[in-house]
């Protein structure tokens, strides 16, 4: 590994694992793995004032406004775990959000995207799965079929702008969690290896 900044995001739809490798690839490059899911939930969890907005506009069954989630991933920027790199999961959501985040980090944009690609039935029967074991009676396979559909529209840009930028790396999502970590891990070395070299 390089002593430069590791700048990462990992994109893959409901129930591809991106949890699972997020974690794998962080620790991999020794840079903190940020989920806006995370930080949304653990400020709702304390009761602060930015929990307390995030969960009124959940409960309203909206999305949380760009704004706010631009805020809060850069106030988690600026902390100094994150100054080696970082690995982010679940933003940028949208090409405005891509945008906040290249003025974030001056300009600089991210090093490497990983994109998780699975079969849209594969998720479903493994979401359904869970949904069964984990008694979450909400989660049926229209439902799911939903998310995955909304997930293909806001995200099909997004692969666009980051293949355009010679930054993405598709790897197959199925298989085992080490195979699939495998194949990141492969993909990763060889496009930060070239992006080096450059």
């Amino acid at each position: 590994m390089t002593d430069t900044t590791t700048r990462l995001l990992i994109i893959g739809p409901p129930g591809a694992g991106k949890g699972t490798q997020a974690a794998q690839i962080a620790q991999r490059y020794g840079v903190p793995a940020i989920s806006t899911g995370d930080i949304f939930r653990a400020n709702i969890k304390g009761g602060t004032p930015l929990g307390q907005q995030v969960q009124a506009i959940i409960e309203r069954g909206e999305l949380v406004p760009d704004t706010l989630t631009n805020e809060i991933v850069a106030d988690r920027l600026t902390q100094p775990d994150a100054a080696p790199g970082f690995l982010l999961d679940g933003y940028p959501r949208n090409v405005e959000q891509v945008h906040a985040l290249d003025n974030m980090i001056e300009g600089d944009s991210l090093d490497a995207v990983v994109l998780l690609e699975v079969d849209t039935d594969a998720v479903v029967s493994r979401l359904l799965k869970r949904a069964e074991l984990e008694g979450r009676a909400d989660d049926t396979e229209e439902v799911i079929r939903h998310r995955q559909h909304i997930y293909a529209e806001q995200t099909a840009p997004l692969v666009e702008l980051f293949s355009e930028r010679g930054i993405l790396v598709a790897v197959d999502g199925l298989g085992t969690v080490e195979e699939v970590a495998e194949r990141i891990a492969t993909g990763l070395d060889s496009l930060l290896t070239s992006k080096a070299g450059r």
